[in-house]
């Protein structure tokens, strides 16, 4: 799981939000008890579709998920995953908040907010924890 270009386009290309409020609290969704991955914590985002920018997918799947619309976006480096389901290339996108929005819930279970430094206290997606583990090393400086 290492963070790299997109290289191999057979991965399916997943899109995820990196929604940072104004003290660098990240938002945090609980995949449904059921699902793929399910009760793993992750960055909301989903599928992009043929035809579809990454952009223009996690603005769909944003507003989708928790009919919330997304201001500036700025891509951060992709991480490609293998899951039992198959392989992934998760493209993240940085989007700074000054206040918490107000979220609807429709696809997660729960949602939270939490400090980079925290990111241990839940159990994540696997392809989501280069992403978290990046962020926090870059707010810690290294």
């Amino acid at each position: 799981m290492v963070l790299e270009d997109e290289g191999n386009k057979s991965a399916t290309k997943v899109v995820c939000l990196v929604l940072q409020d104004s003290v660098g609290a990240v938002l945090a969704t609980l995949r449904p008890e059921g699902k793929a991955l399910g009760l793993h914590w992750e960055f909301p985002g989903g599928k992009v579709e043929s035809g579809e920018s990454p952009e223009s997918a996690l603005r769909r799947e944003i507003e989708e998920e928790l009919c919330l619309s997304v201001k500036e976006l700025l891509p951060l480096p992709g991480v490609r995953h293998t899951y039992d389901f198959g392989e992934i290339y998760l493209l993240p996108f940085l989007s700074q908040c000054r206040q918490r929005p107000d979220l609807r819930l429709a696809e997660h279970a729960d949602a939270c907010w939490i400090a980079l430094s925290d990111w241990r206290k839940l159990k994540w997606a696997p392809a989501d924890v280069p992403i978290v583990q990046s962020l926090e090393q870059k707010e810690a400086g290294e």
